[in-house]
């Protein structure tokens, strides 16, 4: 699994008109299941994410994590960070995991988040999404299960 992190002051995602998710103080995720991912790796990266300190404390310093600081979590399905663009001129897209595979681990992965007590937010699968990130600092991080 690989996600992209943003501590934002707030963001939202739009399908259709409609806000199906929206957050406060807190992190958008972005997040994409390779095709070999499981469960294991949703556990991995909650875990991660839910610990990683990269909110400032009362001296600026990068000492507190989302469970600290309650954090809202926005996480918005992204397939498209598996692009392969070593070929060509567009994009292949065949590392990322078929909806059957994608999908449940998507929701794993919100619902572990959430049995950690973080009010969490999503994106819609597989939907056409108008993201509003209002990344603050800017603090953006990269991770993927694949590079413990």
């Amino acid at each position: 699994m690989r996600a992209v992190l943003q501590r934002v002051i707030k963001g939202s995602v739009t399908v259709e008109g409609r806000i199906t998710g929206a957050i406060g103080p807190g992190l958008v995720i972005l997040l994409g299941v390779g095709d070999g991912d499981a469960v294991a790796d949703a556990e991995l990266l909650a875990g991660k994410i839910a610990n990683l300190r990269i909110f400032s404390d009362a001296d600026g310093k990068f000492n507190l994590s989302a469970l600290d600081v309650q954090a809202g979590m926005l996480v918005i399905p992204q397939f498209t960070l598996f692009a392969d663009c070593r070929k060509g001129r567009r994009p292949s897209f065949t590392d990322a995991a078929r909806p059957e595979l994608a999908v449940p681990l998507y929701e794993k992965f919100v619902e572990m988040l959430r049995s950690m007590g973080f009010v969490v937010e999503t994106g819609e699968f597989q939907a056409d999404m108008l993201v509003e990130i209002h990344n603050t600092g800017p603090v953006t991080i990269w991770l993927d299960t694949a590079e413990p």
